[in-house]
């Protein structure tokens, strides 16, 4: 709920808190240490949700939903790009398809504001938006793939119904090269940051583009 350095949003959006390690990519993911250090400060609703492990903080799989800050979307006058849940996943198989709702109806009574959510588990997102669920025309839908072997999310994601369909290859730690690109409108390519980053062969990169 705050102005981000993320280069492709403006601002970030989180009614959900916590996750759960998916798939390498998770490995090191920015936002366990976030999430440890926002406990440290006393945020109660980060409180329990990582644990130390081998001199690092992880995700210990719970998931908190933050009812309180579903209307803070609707505060925001001036339009913007919102990254939903920066430090979460909304599909995540402990996130109700209730709660779903109660943030696809923040986003439709917002459309000044285009939103973008990225999840690890298309799956599922496909599965909670075949529903009754309108297509709205502000909500930008993507998945991350880090490498080959989770290109397949990519064949989940174009089951989803959505106006923009977009992929994260980031942080980018194998080949992607038979990644098929067909029906997504949009894709990030980054490498890892932080102390344990995984290195980013530049041949990766040419091969997306």
């Amino acid at each position: 709920m705050a102005e981000t350095s993320i280069e492709w949003t403006d601002a970030t959006w989180n009614p959900v808190a916590g996750c759960a390690i998916a798939t390498a990519g998770c490995t090191n993911c920015y936002a366990m240490r976030m999430a440890a250090r926002l406990e440290a400060m006393g945020v109660e609703k980060y409180d329990g949700l990582t644990r130390k492990s081998g001199g690092r903080y992880v995700w210990t799989g719970r998931v908190r939903l933050d009812h309180d800050s579903l209307k803070v979307p609707m505060r925001w006058r001036k339009p913007r790009k919102v990254f939903v849940n920066s430090m979460s996943d909304l599909f995540h198989p402990d996130v109700p398809a209730k709660f779903v709702r109660e943030v696809w109806s923040v986003m439709e009574e917002t459309p000044r504001h285009t939103y973008q959510i990225l999840t690890k588990r298309p799956e599922r997102m496909a599965e909670i938006l075949a529903g009754d669920f309108p297509v709205l025309p502000n909500v930008w839908l993507g998945t991350s793939v880090e490498d080959a072997a989770v290109i397949s999310r990519l064949d989940e994601l174009r089951k989803v119904r959505a106006a923009i369909r977009f992929v994260s290859f980031e942080p980018l730690i194998g080949s992607v090269a038979k990644a098929n690109l067909k029906k997504i409108h949009w894709a990030i390519v980054g490498g890892e940051s932080g102390p344990r980053a995984r290195h980013m062969d530049p041949v990766w990169v040419e091969e997306i583009q």
